[in-house]
């Protein structure tokens, strides 16, 4: 059962009242809930799975700004730099998507007034997402892992499945005698460790190194520096600035796990960044996830060939 209590005591009293009313007149299953969406003058909504729900009540322009109130634990000054990215990391590693009237500043947001839509999307770690993409990530051989990429369209559960990597990767398994490695983690939006106070809110494993709220590029390069990393992880690459701190990790010895998205070897291409990449010869194995399936299933797995640095199919 997931816990939602963190969430549910950011709402002013009578917004949390109807809410858990609803979920018991309705016999709500928690372990499905996805999201919370409430938005000045309209209705509550709730993504349970597949389904939408709605609740007939009106939120309010004050109940959105005391909500955010609580959310920062009344210092929305001290969130300011996580507002200005959109969002706000809660305790228990859920996330508050924000939206509002920008205020822009030199080309940057340097806040956002006037706020008008709170999201809040329910963490969840699977543990045991990987199991199946595992095998074809690690090298059992030399005891390491295969420079790798994850591709599949938005929300296939790419990132709950790199999660589960770094956490197998970083404790070992001892099954297969695979030895634990040191992991460098650059979690620009929060999303694979969930920081809350420095502390990870999702387990990502005994030797693993976290940098959030900060760019892939910058944070890679910081941890190659700094903390000696045998692997490196981003989420969802594809900037041009993100080549040279690959680049350097991968001819420094570093390996490296990396999401992207896409659906096919043709996705890759027309991404210059990634064809870059993967004509470096960086992605060792490129592993697509089906959309038309059950989440995180594995619709097929290339392999570089490094002699003729053509990418081969393999039959998952």
């Amino acid at each position: 059962m997931i816990c939602i209590h963190s969430i549910m005591r950011c709402f002013p009293i009578k917004v949390s009242k109807r809410i858990e009313n609803y979920f018991l007149s309705e016999n709500i299953n928690l372990n499905l809930l996805e999201e919370i969406r409430i938005r000045t003058n309209r209705p509550i909504l709730l993504k349970i799975g597949q389904t939408e729900k709605k609740i007939e009540y009106i939120i309010s322009a004050e109940e959105i700004l005391e909500t955010l109130q609580h959310i920062c634990d009344n210092s929305i000054y001290s969130y300011q730099s996580q507002i200005c990215n959109g969002y706000i990391t809660m305790q228990g590693g859920h996330r508050v998507g924000i939206t509002g009237n920008c205020v822009i500043k030199d080309g940057k947001v340097s806040n956002i007034n006037y706020i008008s839509s709170l999201n809040f999307r329910i963490a969840k770690q699977v543990l045991g997402a990987s199991s199946k993409m595992i095998k074809y990530v690690i090298n059992e051989e030399e005891n390491t892992i295969y420079n790798t990429l994850i591709v599949s369209p938005p929300g296939v559960g790419k990132t709950t499945i790199l999660r589960d990597l770094i956490r197998k990767l970083s404790n070992g398994i001892e099954q297969i005698g695979y030895l634990g490695m040191n992991i460098g983690v650059v979690d620009e939006r929060g999303e694979i460790a969930a920081m809350y106070r420095g502390i990870p809110q999702n387990d990502v494993g005994i030797r693993t190194d976290v940098l959030d709220n900060v760019t892939k590029a910058i944070g890679l390069n910081m941890l190659i520096r700094s903390m000696a990393p045998k692997v490196i992880v981003a989420d969802e690459i594809g900037n041009k600035e993100e080549i040279q701190p690959i680049m350097q990790a991968i001819c420094s010895g570093i390996k490296g796990i990396f999401t992207a998205h896409g659906s096919s070897i043709e996705n890759i291409k027309l991404n210059p960044t990634l064809r870059e990449l993967a004509e470096n010869g960086v992605f060792e194995k490129i592993i697509f996830l089906s959309d038309k399936k059950e989440k995180g299933e594995i619709q097929k797995v290339y392999m570089l060939n490094k002699i003729e640095k053509q990418y081969v199919l393999v039959n998952p």
